[in-house]
């Protein structure tokens, strides 16, 4: 299995490179998510992002509050998410980052299964970013088949959560990436 740490960094580059190849004209553009344009999106993961650091820290759900609620993007929101990103990925680098127990909304998880959730979740909107933007889809191999190995062994977390549209089936001989993707109701 591939370090998680340098997992989710590959997760991380594979968005930091979609958010770069997004033009002015892009930002309204209609994503694979529901109700979410490509500003939408990439606002999404900044603020995930955001949030990394004071959870990391300790903090509780509760005492970060509505801070990051609304439009984190600004005037200049590539930047605005390079930013974000960079502060996130130096909090995960930090020695004791996947031993921390982290205080989220649904519960106390350790470090580890939060840095899971926040992979999961850049893979596969690298994918939705690309797909909106029309850039290369192709996901990082090793990327799409540890998400795939992760997701299969969540399952339940994905049943009935709504946070993903009801799965698409595939075929037996898929790919990885088209597997992971159908997990999550996108067509590959």
């Amino acid at each position: 299995m591939t370090d998680l740490v340098d997992l989710h960094g590959t997760a991380m580059a594979e968005f930091d490179r979609r958010v770069a190849e997004v033009t002015l004209t892009d930002w309204a553009l209609p994503t694979p998510c529901a109700d979410w344009d490509v500003h939408d999106l990439v606002n999404h993961l900044t603020a995930e992002q955001l949030w990394v650091p004071h959870l990391l820290a300790g903090a509780r759900v509760e005492e970060v509050g509505d801070r990051f609620d609304g439009d984190n993007l600004g005037e200049e929101p590539a930047a605005t998410w390079t930013v974000a990103s960079r502060e996130s990925r130096t909090a995960w680098l930090a020695p004791s980052a996947l031993d921390q127990t982290v205080h989220l909304s649904f519960g106390d998880v350790p470090g580890r299964d939060y840095l899971w959730q926040m992979t999961f979740d850049l893979g596969i909107h690298s994918w939705d970013l690309a797909r909106a933007i029309g850039a290369d889809e192709k996901l990082d191999a090793t990327l799409a088949e540890e998400l795939l190995t992760w997701a299969k062994g969540n399952e339940d977390v994905f049943a009935g959560s709504g946070l993903f549209a009801a799965p698409v089936p595939v075929g037996e001989d898929a790919d990885p990436q088209t597997r992971l993707l159908a997990l999550t109701g996108r067509k590959n």
